[in-house]
């Protein structure tokens, strides 16, 4: 009768290997949970609340109304469409130099290695120290950039890059652009490598030239690869605040905020974290929508045999 109640070996084994499975993912799931997921809910229930440190007395739910506010602020237009350019020109500029540089590097020549390492060096840096050293760059009393552009004559007097409301986010770009060149570079760079010798050879054989063979046969291999590396710079260049904290604080006169910049802005020196929530909840939104488009393309890319 005892055998007759006693759990199956097969039932024990597979009931002792779950519960070591899951004993083994509780530490990671609790601090993705703790550290992602909570900071997420609660932000997005703030974003419906009343909100600020001014005045913590009435917290209450508000409904939609920190998202009227901060929609019915000229600051929050102009934020996104710095976001627009933000993203469109650094990400234009970071994938033209990177694919260059890429092609380079896929050339054996003396001093490689060196080279590689100073390309690569960028990604090793804090984005906020970036942005200090061009903000330094930028000055207008004594920078780099304006000196140079004195001393060639292209120029009669300092500009004031980061006090210009038409300077400012240039600057910003082209910061950015010398930070990201190097992601580009490295994903680029590993894309080609993977490319079969054998499809070089017969793109040769057949006559094709260095340009044609880039074109018909290199750039339709590595497509997958561009398409997600574009898509996943596309999402941390629009959630990538800290060159533009460091280089002007969203200044001159707020002209330059992106969108991330606008919502740190909004705890900073508001000191409201309900429309900070709520801009955040909109940043989400957004992410979103490009992580869509990214895992439709991954899809598309992934049905295609080349």
């Amino acid at each position: 009768m005892s055998t007759d109640t006693a759990p199956r070996p097969t039932f024990v084994l597979r009931r002792n290997r779950g519960l070591f499975i899951t004993a083994c993912l509780a530490p990671a799931l609790l601090l993705v949970g703790v550290f992602t997921y909570y900071p997420m809910i609660r932000g997005g229930v703030i974003s419906f609340q009343n909100y600020t440190l001014f005045d913590l007395s009435d917290t209450g739910f508000i409904g939609w109304g920190n998202f009227e506010k901060v929609l019915a602020e000229p600051g929050f237009w102009t934020a996104l469409a710095n976001t627009g350019i933000w993203v469109l020109f650094s990400l234009t500029g970071q994938f033209v130099l990177g694919f260059g540089l890429a092609l380079l590097l896929q050339k054996a020549f003396r001093g490689r290695g060196l080279y590689q390492a100073l390309v690569f060096f960028p990604w090793a840096m804090s984005g906020f120290l970036i942005g200090l050293i061009w903000r330094w760059m930028f000055n207008a009393e004594f920078g780099v950039v304006n000196d140079l552009l004195l001393r060639m004559g292209i120029v009669d007097a300092p500009i004031a890059f980061l006090a210009s409301p038409e300077w400012a986010q240039t600057g910003q770009i082209i910061a950015n652009v010398w930070y990201g060149v190097t992601f580009f570079s490295i994903m680029i760079l590993a894309a080609l490598q993977s490319v079969p010798q054998e499809l070089h050879e017969a793109a040769r054989l057949d006559g094709a030239s260095y340009a044609q063979a880039l074109w018909r046969v290199v750039i339709p291999f590595i497509r997958p690869t561009l398409v997600l590396v574009v898509l996943l710079r596309v999402i941390w260049i629009l959630n990538f605040p800290d060159i533009i904290y460091a280089m002007t604080d969203g200044g001159p006169a707020g002209k330059t905020h992106i969108i991330t910049t606008y919502m740190i802005n909004k705890i900073i020196g508001a000191q409201d974290y309900g429309q900070a929530s709520a801009v955040g909840l909109i940043v989400l939104v957004l992410l979103f929508a490009f992580t869509v488009f990214y895992l439709a393309a991954t899809r598309l890319e992934k049905s295609r045999d080349f």
